[in-house]
């Protein structure tokens, strides 16, 4: 029972089942974790979870990170002492309280950021500057996004020459949506509204 459950757990239908984002073993993370030096696995699993868009696991990946380098510290706190300098121990902790401190607060900004549905304002100068772009485009008149889980969802607003046809304007809005969702990898749907 335990090996079918497990089997299934790899399916694809589990990954339909509980909508599980795909990671491509690009970086060969699992590996990295036993041969790498400590603060090279949360390096690759931040870079794999940006991949997928999940700030929250962007933010694993810092924890790890910081876990690696702290452990350095400590070891070289404890050679401090060991060598005869007493404030090492103390003066390593500090350093290490104001690693955790900046990686939290860089962290909870993020994730609360993308919990209020919060774009950081270089995604909306890219999508922006991707619709202004396309040929008969005169000006991009309203711009919206939100994050929606891991994909982003775009609405804009383009503003054509008044003498288009209906079609030639499907055309401008058509070319938009692609010049979009060729620019931003985590771009799920876009709705291009057409004025003239």
């Amino acid at each position: 029972m335990a090996a079918k459950f497990r089997s299934w757990c790899h399916s694809s239908q589990a990954a339909r089942v509980f909508h599980v984002p795909t990671i491509t073993r690009r970086s060969g993370l699992s590996d990295c974790r036993r041969s790498c030096p400590p603060t090279q696995p949360g390096r690759f699993f931040a870079a794999d979870s940006r991949q997928i868009g999940s700030v929250a696991l962007v933010a694993d990946g810092y924890h790890a990170r910081v876990d690696g380098w702290t452990s350095l510290a400590v070891l070289l706190g404890a050679i401090g002492v060991w060598a005869g300098y007493p404030l090492a121990d103390p003066i390593v902790g500090l350093l290490i309280s104001v690693a955790i401190f900046v990686i939290v607060w860089q962290s909870a900004r993020a994730v609360m950021v993308r919990m209020l549905d919060g774009v950081d304002a270089e995604t909306l100068e890219t999508i922006g500057n991707a619709a202004r772009h396309v040929p008969r485009v005169e000006e991009v008149t309203d711009l919206r996004a939100r994050w929606i889980g891991h994909r982003l969802h775009a609405e804009v607003s383009i503003t054509v020459p008044g003498g288009l046809s209906v079609g030639d304007g499907h055309e401008v809005a058509k070319e938009v949506r692609h010049q979009l969702l060729h620019h931003l990898p985590h771009l799920g749907r876009v709705m291009v509204h057409v004025d003239p």
